[in-house]
Formats: structure tokens, C-alpha cells, sequence
């Protein structure tokens, strides 16, 4: 870009100018920014909410389930209701995860208010809530998709990894302050508020879309997983998407019990990690979209061995400021990965197969974290919160540098090239 460019000139020429002014989009971007502000509240309130009904010697345990919970039965929903949901249009399977999310959260939050919650009750309604949720994401990117040429897809799953990473600068810092004020089932109803706002866009938006799911081919109609094993690159990126996501997921458990205990905080300060980390994951959100030639292979390498040596000071500090340093820095390295790999599957799939890959996809990337979080808990429970985030953090950099060695030994081969 030529120096002393207008603000209009650099709109002109901006890889997110496509995406926004895409009718469909415009009008559902907006609904998603909400919504993922209240799942950032989320990543503070659900992990509080379950610290404040478990007893003490449970916490670790509760804790760890009850995040599973939250998003773990997406990977049965993502197959057993594959039939009915796989033809379906990107903003109604939007639609249909939205409304209920809201529903359920709503009852949680009702069951809080009422002094009816328990342990076993909440964890329940929690997965009823998750059940939907591969498809959510699988409409979601889907929407990209069907709205999108192929060269404004990276921009558009960078924007909406974006928001999900901007929602933990404001989300959090806001749960943190609900909590103080009103107790955890305060955010909580705040999520399920969101998840409505969500759903009624999605159910009213109108527009054309490409072909993503209709197409006659018999090919189109295989399903997702089928198509993901016979296709080497896809099959690749998923091991490592899963490996990647599953340690990941005991930081989700060990992080409140590293907060409340080698630091001596509240809910307040772990809002603040998420709101640190949020900041650092909106910037690399926003490279990766503006950065159009980024090589996605190097980038996502980076990303794996990048966060897991950012995530490192937690693990043996104990000093507040260096370790929210590290975790805003693990942010800004994390981010890029969600949008780059996503492009990749949407690069590498064809049209009509799109959403039953995505939910393919979702149903094993949405098993991945709540496994390794649901390890987090007995994990915690024995080697403590900080030594739970040293592992995490020591096996990560590991897998990232063995991906490595595994894609530098193809890319030598003769005739190989992905």
C-alpha cells in the first residue's frame, strides 16, 4: 500500500470488506459478536458456578466435568444427528444450536436463582445444552462457505475466530464483575440471553446461498468422516487439531485452581487472565485474516509450539504479572489456528460435502478439549493446579515439534507436496 493512504483506500483494498458487505453475513456478524461475548462470560461462569455448589474436596473434579459437559456431547449430537441435520442450511443449523443453548442456560440460571442446583443436575443440563454444538460451529463456517468466494474465506473464518477471541477482552472482566455483584448464575443467564439473540438472527435471515449441501452427486453425499479418511491432508491436520485441542483442554480446570491458589485471587483476576489472553488472540485473529498469503502449514506449527512455550510460566511461576504476560502472549500465538485450519478443511472439501465435513470435523475437535479437560480435574487433584499446567504446556511444545519433523519428512519426499 502506497504511503499516506486514506482510511477509504485502505477499506477499498482490506480483506475484510467482502465478508461485511456480503448481505447475510452483515446481518448475522453482529449476532455472533454478541454471542460470543457471552460465552467469554462463560469461560469464568461455568467454572464458578461449579466451584460454588461443589464441596472443597470435589472442586477439582466438578469443575473439570462440568467444562467437559459444556461442550462434550456436541460430539454424539454431531453423529447421531446426522440424518435429520445434514442437509440443513448454514444459518439454521446456527439456529437450531442457538436456541438450545439458550434454553438450557436459561434453566441453569433459573435453578441457581432458586437455590435448586446441585452437582449432578447442573452437569446434566449442561450437556443437554452442548448437544448441538458441532453443528452450531459446522453452520457457522458453512455460512462462510455458501457466501463466499474461496479467496475471502480466510478473512471471514478469521473474523468469526475473532470474535470468539475479542469476546475474552470484555467477557470475562464482565462475568468477573457479575460474580462479584450477583453471584455466577448472574453470567450465566447473561450467555443464554445471547444465545437468544443468535438464534432469532439466524431464524430470520434471508438470502442466497451456494449449493453447500444440495448437490446430486453421490460423491457430495458421502459422509464426513469418510471423506476426512480418505484424504490425507484433512486426515492429517485433524490429528494434530485433536492433539492440539486435547492439551489444551486441562488448562481450562487448572487455570481457576492456579488463580485460587498459588496466587491467592478471585473471580475477578481470572477474568482478567481470559481478558489478557483475549487481547493477545484478537490481534493474531486479526493478522491472520489480513494476512492473505500466510503459508498455513508453518503458520499452524508455530501456533502449537508457540502457545505451549507461552503457556510456560504458569507452569512454574507463581508471579502474577509474568504469568498474564505468558498467557496474553499464548493468546496471540494461539489464535491464528482455528481460521487457518478451517480454511484448510474448506479448501480441501468439496461443496456439496462442506457441512458433513465441518460437523465431521466438530464431532471429534469438540471430544477433544472436554476430554482433556475432563483429565484436567483428577489431573489437578493430584500433581495440584500448577504442575497440571507445566504438563500441558511440556507436551504441547513436544507434539508441535514431532508434527513438524512428521511434515518436513513428507514435504522431502519425491512428489509430495501438501
Amino acid at each position: 500500500m502506497v504511503k499516506g493512504a486514506t482510511l477509504t483506500d485502505r477499506w477499498r483494498t482490506s480483506a475484510f470488506r467482502p465478508v461485511i458487505q456480503q448481505p447475510v453475513l452483515r446481518r448475522l456478524l453482529p449476532a455472533f459478536a454478541v454471542s460470543a461475548v457471552g460465552d467469554g462470560m462463560a469461560m469464568v461462569a461455568v467454572a464458578w458456578l461449579a466451584i460454588s455448589i461443589a464441596s472443597p474436596s470435589d472442586r477439582a473434579v466438578v469443575v473439570g466435568v462440568s467444562v467437559a459437559a459444556y461442550t462434550l456431547p456436541g460430539a454424539a449430537g454431531a453423529v447421531l444427528l446426522s440424518r435429520p441435520l445434514r442437509t440443513l442450511a448454514g444459518r439454521h443449523l446456527v439456529a437450531a444450536d442457538s436456541t438450545l443453548r439458550a434454553l438450557a442456560l436459561g434453566v441453569i440460571a433459573t435453578l441457581f436463582a432458586l437455590s435448586l442446583l446441585h452437582p449432578p443436575l447442573y452437569i446434566s443440563v449442561l450437556a443437554v445444552s452442548s448437544l448441538l454444538h458441532a453443528w452450531g460451529l459446522s453452520g457457522q463456517y458453512t455460512l462462510i462457505a455458501e457466501h463466499l468466494p474461496p479467496e475471502s474465506r480466510t478473512a471471514g473464518n478469521a473474523l468469526l475466530s475473532g470474535f470468539g477471541m475479542a469476546s475474552f477482552v470484555i467477557g470475562p472482566v464482565l462475568a468477573g464483575l457479575a460474580v462479584a455483584l450477583a453471584g455466577p448464575g448472574l453470567p450465566v443467564a447473561v450467555d443464554a440471553a445471547s444465545f437468544a439473540v443468535l438464534a432469532v438472527a439466524a431464524l430470520t435471515a434471508r438470502g442466497a446461498a451456494t449449493p453447500a449441501g444440495e448437490a446430486s452427486d453421490v460423491r457430495t453425499r458421502t459422509r464426513g468422516f469418510a471423506v476426512i479418511a480418505r484424504n490425507r491432508v484433512l486426515l492429517g491436520l485433524l490429528a494434530l487439531t485433536v492433539v492440539y485441542y486435547f492439551l489444551y483442554g486441562p488448562v481450562e480446570v487448572a487455570l481457576p485452581l492456579y488463580v485460587t491458589g498459588p496466587l491467592h485471587g478471585d473471580a475477578g483476576l481470572l477474568g482478567l487472565f481470559w481478558t489478557v489472553f483475549g487481547i493477545g488472540a484478537t490481534t493474531g485473529s486479526l493478522i491472520a485474516g489480513l494476512t492473505r498469503r500466510l503459508p498455513i502449514w508453518p503458520a499452524l506449527l508455530a501456533a502449537v509450539v508457540g502457545w505451549g512455550a507461552a503457556l510456560l510460566p504458569l507452569g512454574v511461576l507463581t508471579l502474577t504479572v509474568p504469568a498474564m504476560a505468558g498467557f496474553a502472549l499464548g493468546g496471540l500465538l494461539y489464535a491464528p489456528y482455528p481460521a487457518l485450519s478451517m480454511t484448510l478443511f474448506q479448501r480441501e472439501s468439496a461443496a456439496g460435502s462442506l457441512s458433513q465435513v465441518l460437523a465431521a470435523r466438530g464431532a471429534i475437535t469438540v471430544l477433544a478439549t472436554p476430554l482433556g479437560t475432563a483429565l484436567g480435574g483428577p489431573l489437578t487433584s493430584w500433581i495440584g493446579a500448577q504442575r497440571t499446567l507445566l504438563v500441558s504446556a511440556s507436551a504441547t511444545i513436544a507434539s508441535g515439534f514431532i508434527a513438524t519433523a512428521i511434515v518436513a519428512v513428507r514435504r522431502g519426499r519425491p512428489g509430495v507436496t501438501s
